[in-house]
C-alpha cells in the first residue's frame, strides 16, 4: 500500500521522498530518483489502469515514460501556494 495520496486541486505543491530506487529498467533513458532524496512531485492516476504514478517535477525521461510507481515514494509534505 502506497503512502502517496491522490492529486488534490491546485495551487498545491506536493513533496515526496524516494524510498526505493532499485530495479531501474535496462531500457530506461532519463533521470532516475535516488533513495532518501526529497523531490517536488505531482501524483496522477495512469490513464488506462487508474493506478497512481509519481511524476518528479524537473526530471527528463525519454523512454519508456517519465512516471514512477507510487510504491517508490512516501509523502513528505503538501505546500499550499496561495
Amino acid at each position: 500500500m502506497s503512502k502517496v495520496k491522490l492529486p488534490t486541486p491546485l495551487p498545491l505543491q506536493q513533496f515526496a521522498r524516494c524510498v526505493n530506487d532499485a530495479h531501474r529498467p535496462a531500457d530506461y533513458v532519463g533521470d532516475w530518483p535516488e533513495a532518501g532524496r526529497v523531490y517536488a512531485v505531482r501524483v496522477l492516476p495512469h490513464v488506462r489502469t487508474g493506478q497512481l504514478q509519481v511524476h518528479v517535477l524537473g526530471f527528463y525521461a525519454e523512454r519508456p515514460y517519465g512516471a514512477f510507481a507510487a510504491h517508490r515514494f512516501e509523502e513528505v509534505a503538501d505546500v499550499w501556494l496561495n
